[in-house]
């Protein structure tokens, strides 16, 4: 999110970033995505900025981590994604799914592209979806050293992927 703080001259990005994430995406032979048995789980307890009093905040008053320390992601579909995922070359997809923070439950979709090398079964896919505090009930940062936050939470995540086959 775009912040302006007190005693700077230009806004900047506030970006937490955490490698606590861990799941899976299960395919089913017809190209749907088993939702049963898909879903990624973050760790935002571990969430870090360059601003401890900032990681304070957002921790005790945004997320309530004490309370709700995991932000959970089902996918549901995967538009665009072909029915055979290619052995190796870029590809670009929607990811759908439900997101929830603390105990609010809301439909995101991830825009996500994908690159797979040939002859190996990993991959690097990046995801990015972007939703506002009032989507899921969260609190804005209201305090002194910051003028003002823009309304737009964006995620972003780095995944590694590995084929299975069963």
């Amino acid at each position: 999110m775009r912040e302006q703080l007190a005693g700077v001259s230009l806004p900047s990005d506030a970006v937490g970033k955490t490698q606590a994430i861990t799941g899976q995406i299960v395919g089913k032979m017809d190209g749907s995505i088993d939702s049963a048995n898909s879903k990624f789980v973050v760790d935002v307890r571990t969430l870090q900025s360059d601003q401890g009093m900032r990681d304070g905040f957002i921790q005790r008053s945004t997320l309530q981590t004490s309370q709700f320390p995991n932000v959970t992601f089902v996918p549901t579909s995967a538009p665009g994604l072909p029915l055979l995922v290619p052995d190796s070359g870029a590809a670009t997809f929607q990811l759908a799914g439900d997101l929830t923070i603390r105990d609010v439950t809301k439909p995101v979709t991830w825009e996500a592209s994908c690159q797979l090398e040939s002859n190996k079964t990993e991959g690097k896919c990046t995801a990015a979806t972007s939703f506002t505090f009032a989507d899921f009930n969260l609190e804005q940062p209201q305090v002194p050293r910051v003028l003002s936050i823009e309304d737009t939470i964006k995620l972003e995540v780095d995944l590694y992927l590995q084929r299975v086959n069963q």
